[in-house]
Formats: structure tokens, sequence, C-alpha cells
């Protein structure tokens, strides 16, 4: 048999980017389609991106640009709702002790490193493109595939990263969806008081959370976690409003600066929590899933990107060490990324849960430095 060497990568958010930009350094040719018109009109004010997840962008190679776009700390703070400190925790470096713990960025701005990258690796780009059929019948050995720009052509793989709402994933035959785990949060960029140097969480008042992420020099992201409610019923131009009508609530040196500064309505972002995880196997003949598209969990770990950062790194380097790509290959990405993956998930979701049900006594810190822990080892 041939060597495969033609991948179809569908969506072009995190996961999908981390896939093209290792393919194409082995050598691989790599098609990136992206529903999207607009690239980087990537939605969300601010992302946590943890030591694992800087691992990765190291090895894509733009590690120092993340680095001068963000903000890199090493602990997080621990507040009543009155803004008192009740403790400040060192952050695990899960990428290793010559990274930060943690870099604050803003969601837009890792985007555009991340897609400079891909047109910089010499991947072929096709936006505001669907992939509207995927026909695995021929012989097995690859998969054509229909575009709803009305072009086809034929791929040795499939890589779906087209993120929770997944259309390949259904399309494939995998019945997975994700199912709200009954929170949901209010996030919102602003600008960064002087004193913000980490971040800072306040658990309990009219809220779940409370807590803020330095991004830059001069900006932050701030959140608000409460019980989820029907997005739609929610008029979009008061976002401002009810965030900031939850955020008032929260005191100290720095909320208040933050709270005055919720006045844009098309700056905040309402979002749901959800969970999914695929289990049995990520692929279905040459198709396969990487990130949101096979996994999802609550923000509650700051994981998300990370994981699917690593799904990208771990099937990169499975492809690129062998010419014969077949199930065997694909089920061994799935058993060596679902280990990893299921603790994160269900911690996420239980550091939620523990939320909801009021649990007072929950070992909130134990569970995370255990999971955290796992994480320093290698994906």
């Amino acid at each position: 048999m041939s060597t495969p060497r033609t991948v179809l990568v569908i969506g072009g958010g995190a996961a999908g980017n981390a896939a093209t930009i290792l393919l194409r350094r082995a050598g691989i040719t790599v098609d990136l389609v992206e529903a999207d018109d607009d690239w980087n009109a990537t939605a969300g004010s601010g992302i946590t991106l943890q030591g694992n997840a800087l691992r990765v962008l190291r090895e894509l190679g733009v590690w120092e640009q993340v680095e001068q776009s963000g903000y890199g700390f090493d602990a997080v703070g621990i507040t009543a709702p009155d803004g008192t400190v009740l403790h400040v925790a060192e952050d695990l470096r899960t990428g290793g002790d010559d990274l930060p713990a943690t870099v604050g960025m803003r969601r837009p701005q890792l985007q555009r490193i991340l897609s400079d990258a891909v047109r910089a690796g010499g991947a072929t780009v096709r936006l505001g493109v669907r992939a509207e059929s995927l026909d695995q019948s021929a012989d097995g050995d690859g998969v054509t595939v229909g575009f709803s720009d009305g072009t086809e052509s034929r791929y040795d793989l499939v890589i779906a990263a087209d993120g929770m709402g997944s259309t390949t994933r259904a399309a494939i035959g995998i019945p997975d969806r994700p199912e709200p785990t009954g929170m949901a949060v209010w996030r919102v960029a602003a600008p960064r008081p002087a004193g913000v140097t980490r971040t800072d969480l306040a658990y309990g008042g009219p809220a779940h959370i409370a807590g803020y992420c330095p991004t830059s020099e001069s900006t932050l992201y701030a959140y608000v976690v409460e019980a989820g409610r029907d997005r739609a019923s929610i008029p979009a131009d008061s976002y401002a409003d009810e965030m900031r009508a939850l955020a008032q609530h929260y005191g100290g040196r720095h909320w208040p600066e933050i709270t005055a500064n919720i006045t844009d309505p098309a700056q905040v972002n309402y979002t749901r929590f959800d969970r999914m995880l695929v289990e049995g196997s990520w692929h279905r003949g040459r198709v396969v899933l990487v990130g949101d598209a096979a996994h999802c969990c609550p923000p509650t770990l700051a994981q998300g990107a990370a994981l699917s950062l690593e799904d990208a790194w771990v099937l990169a380097q499975l492809l690129a060490a062998t010419g014969t790509w077949d199930g065997a290959l694909l089920q061994a990405y799935y058993e060596r990324r679902v280990a990893r993956v299921r603790p994160v998930v269900e911690a996420s979701v239980q550091l939620g849960q523990w939320q909801l049900d009021g649990v007072r006594d929950a070992d909130v810190p134990g569970l995370m430095v255990r999971t955290m822990s796992m994480l320093r080892e290698l994906p």
C-alpha cells in the first residue's frame, strides 16, 4: 500500500490549526476548510492557557509570539466575595519548569498567531467552505469529500476539528452530543487594573464563581459563573447590564474598576457549560475527531484548549511516524488520549457540580492538584 500523504482538516480553531501546522512540518499535504469566511473573527474575550497548552504551542513554533502577546503568571488567589484574600497558591507548571504555569491572552490574538502559522506552513486554506459529504465506500483507503462550493477531492485522512457542534461527528455516525452541566458563564474583556498580576477567584455571593485573568499589560478578561439560563431568553442588548448586575456584588481592590468597565453588550458573551466524552473510538474509517469534536468540559480547570492542542500533537506524531494509516493506528490515538482526557472532563464537571449542590466541605484543592499533577506528564 502506498504511503498516505494527503489530509483534510475540517475546522480552523486551535485543534485544527495545530494539526495542520504539525502535519505540514512532516511533509504531508494538508487542505484546511473553515466554515467561517472571516477566520480571525473568533468570538470570546480571553483564554487561560495552562502550561501543558504552552508546551504544545512551543512545539508549534509560536511560543515566543504567545509569550509576547499574553500575560504569564504562576499563582492563583482565592478570595471571599468582598475581596478578602483567603489563600494564594502557586500553580503547577504543567508544561515544565521552563514555561510559566499559566498565560492569559486575548482569544482572537491566539487565533491570529495560529492562523498565520498555518499559512506560513504552506497548507491550502479555504474559508467560507464546508465539507458536505464524506464517501468512504469505494475501498476504505481514503475519503472522497464534497464541498459546499461544488468541488470534490479525495484524501487519505480527514481530521474533524469542527468543535462541540461537529457536523462531521454526526455525519460519520457518532451520536454523542454535548450536554449542559447546569452552569453558564458571562465573560468580558476589560482594561487591566495595575495590581492584577494573577487570576483571582471568588466563590459564593450571587454567582457561583467570579474571577478575572490578565491577558496583557493593559487588558484582562473577567467572568461570572451562574446557574444556566436559556440564552434565547436574554436580549443581547442587555448582556452588559446582566453581567454588571452580578459583578457589582464582588469587592476588593479590583472588582469595582472592572465592573465599571462592563458597559458594552457587544463585548460581553454568555456561554453555557457543556460536557461530552466520545467513548469507544474517535474515528470511523479514515475520519477522526480531535478537540471539542471528541470531548468538551466546563472551564473550571481551564483545560479545554490544552486538551485540544494535545490531541493534535499526539495525532500528528502518530501519523508522521508511519506510512500505515489504519484503524489500529487511529484506535491507538484514542486509547492514548482518552486515558488522559477522561479524568480532566470528570474533574471539571465535579468542580462545577459541587458548586451547584452547595457542598461546603468538598476537597476542591485536592482534586485540582491531583488532576493538574497528572498533566505534567507528556501526553
